[in-house]
């Protein structure tokens, strides 16, 4: 459904907490360039400016029209986060609303808001939640639940917190003390960002292909007080490598191939572009059923179902036009409308429904989280 991919040559900048020096302001972009110390300068938007700074400039939040030399100057020091790679000449991007994940936690140490995942669907696990929250939180500070939040102990959940807000002062205090750029905070890298993301009671296993990396991620456990997990992680064993017997390998080359395969016969083309990514869905050989009419609403289904992974496993974001193949029966419409939109609620990448042109293409949405899977590898080939 997702691949993560890492590589020595490619060092991630995003969840970084840098000080920084402003050093270009661009009030016809309400923007400004801010040198961290790395080799490109962060993009950060008046968007990306917490109410803090506004305050110190005596803007108020609701003041847009406010030019942003009238906030940040040019050589003034900031506490800033990566929130996005650089994607090709583009610089990466930066924010000053930071936010620092956990395992049960994201604390927003500049925001005063409250928030629980969406994913928590049970209105009990809610209130408990958001309650131990108001008790934990202090003042004009913030902080997230995750979705992990829900299986925690009360105790587990004070513990998580404590230790981002340990982990903030000292970055805090550091950030006073520094007088030029430099690097505050590094971000977990891939395995242990997976790990605290993902794995929880409804993870069966996780399969490496090295006893060492095996007991590193014991000792990782250890130290994120998850070691109630270490049984699930398995050591592959045997002759054929971990990727071959999964068909890791094939299955990658399949997502960036042109053209996908149904099920039903059918198919999906995609199309990448630099405004927007087109998907086709063709009925094929449908076979399995009598009429035409049904042939069709089950390639459209099968279609808005491999859709959604395939905007998952490719890392697809923007703009994204579907052309189904055309229906008259509006209730056929109707069942492929809504079995898009559920399949786009699985996502953990904010993905959503927009609406059906009056050509009957549907608009997609979905927020971008960096480059996209074709793109990370082209790269990866290239510095290699």
């Amino acid at each position: 459904m997702e691949i993560y991919y890492g590589h020595p040559s490619q060092e991630k900048l995003v969840g970084n907490i840098y000080r920084g020096r402003v050093e270009d302001v661009l009030p016809g972009l309400g923007s400004a360039f801010v040198d961290i110390g790395e080799r490109r300068s962060l993009f950060l938007s008046r968007n990306e400016l917490n109410d803090r700074l506004l305050d110190a400039a005596g803007v108020k939040p609701w003041q847009s029209d406010v030019p942003i030399t009238k906030i940040l100057r040019q050589g003034q020091m900031l506490t800033l986060q990566v929130r996005r790679e650089g994607i090709g000449n583009k610089n990466p991007q930066g924010t000053t609303k930071i936010s620092l994940p956990g395992r049960f936690w994201v604390y927003l140490p500049n925001e005063e808001r409250l928030g629980v995942s969406r994913r928590i669907e049970n209105v009990r696990d809610q209130r408990r939640i958001r309650k131990i929250a108001r008790a934990l939180r202090r003042p004009h500070e913030g902080m997230i639940a995750r979705t992990a939040s829900k299986w925690a102990s009360d105790e587990d959940l004070e513990r998580d917190f404590r230790l981002l807000v340990e982990t903030w002062d000292s970055v805090k205090s550091a950030a006073d003390k520094a007088s030029k750029s430099r690097l505050l905070y590094k971000g977990m890298g891939l395995i242990q960002t997976v790990l605290r993301d993902r794995l929880d009671p409804d993870t069966e296993s996780v399969i490496v292909d090295s006893p060492f990396f095996r007991e590193k991620i014991h000792s990782f456990l250890d130290y994120m007080q998850m070691a109630k997990y270490k049984e699930r992680i398995r050591t592959h064993e045997g002759k054929q490598a971990l990727f071959d017997k999964y068909r890791v390998e094939e299955q990658i080359q399949q997502s960036l191939s042109r053209r996908v395969p149904l099920a039903g016969g059918g198919s999906l083309v995609i199309d990448e572009t630099e405004a927007l990514i087109a998907i086709d869905v063709n009925t094929g050989g449908d076979v399995r059923h009598r009429n035409q009419h049904a042939a069709i609403l089950n390639t459209n289904l099968e279609a808005a179902t491999e859709i959604a992974r395939q905007l998952r496993l490719r890392q697809i974001s923007g703009i994204i036009i579907v052309d189904f193949v055309d229906m008259e029966n509006p209730k056929d419409v109707n069942r492929v409308i809504e079995k898009v939109k559920a399949e786009l609620r699985n996502d953990r990448v904010s993905a959503d429904f927009v609406d059906m042109t009056a050509l009957g293409l549907v608009e997609i949405t979905r927020k971008r989280q960096g480059e996209s899977l074709a793109d990370m590898l082209e790269n990866a080939k290239f510095d290699a």
